[in-house]
């Protein structure tokens, strides 16, 4: 099994999680994006839209961070990571359509406006993009905030699938100027997240 990846993808590491949570040992391929890997003719032949992560397992290929991650713990038949309960299953995947459709979006901007622009020397963040983007994560926050209340995980009594997805989305939090400051069970649970040992093991060296 080989897992395409690059450190700095929040979706790559998603998939990279999820194989050390359920202990799978996939080989590791990094793809280099800032010398244009992702557009090799081999590697688009296994992803043809040209992103981290991709994996390749005997003749499967797949690409697309939630459905590697659901893979690999149905491989794995980890049932805490992915309940086979048919409710609990459901808020799972509701979790992980909520990243990948109303979550990810706007996080995305404010990386970028908040922290790449800077890097790549493109100027300042641009008010007209930040300030609705970072309204769109405060809400998206709160309902958030609302549904940890009383509860250190979103689905069940254990870490899910669905608070991998939506945790390493936020990873860039501090740089992004994500607000978070006032959802405090948000705060406290990505502690939680961020305190596991597969989130320390992927934790991207900035710098």
């Amino acid at each position: 099994m080989k897992l395409f990846h690059h450190p700095f993808s929040s979706n790559a590491r998603k998939a990279v999680i999820t194989a050390k949570l359920v202990r799978l040992e996939p080989e590791l391929i990094f793809v280099d994006l800032a010398k244009g890997g992702q557009r090799d003719p081999a590697f688009l032949a296994i992803n043809p839209n040209g992103k981290v992560p991709a994996l390749v397992d005997g003749d499967l290929k797949l690409h697309e961070s939630y459905a590697i991650m659901v893979y690999l713990a149905e491989k794995a038949k980890d049932v805490s990571l992915y309940p086979i309960d048919p409710a609990a299953r459901a808020l799972v995947q509701q979790w992980l359509f909520w990243c990948a459709n109303e979550l990810s979006p706007p996080v995305g901007k404010l990386n970028f406006e908040n922290m790449l622009k800077a890097m790549f020397g493109q100027g300042a963040p641009d008010p007209a993009v930040v300030e609705p983007n970072t309204k769109a994560v405060d809400r998206l926050m709160g309902i958030l905030d609302t549904n940890l209340a009383g509860k250190n995980w979103l689905v069940g009594d254990t870490m899910t699938l669905a608070d991998v997805s939506i945790a390493v989305t936020m990873m860039t939090h501090i740089p992004a100027k994500l607000p978070l400051a006032a959802h405090k069970n948000v705060l406290a649970w990505f502690e939680r997240v961020s305190a596991t040992e597969a989130w320390k093991a992927t934790e991207p060296q900035m710098g």
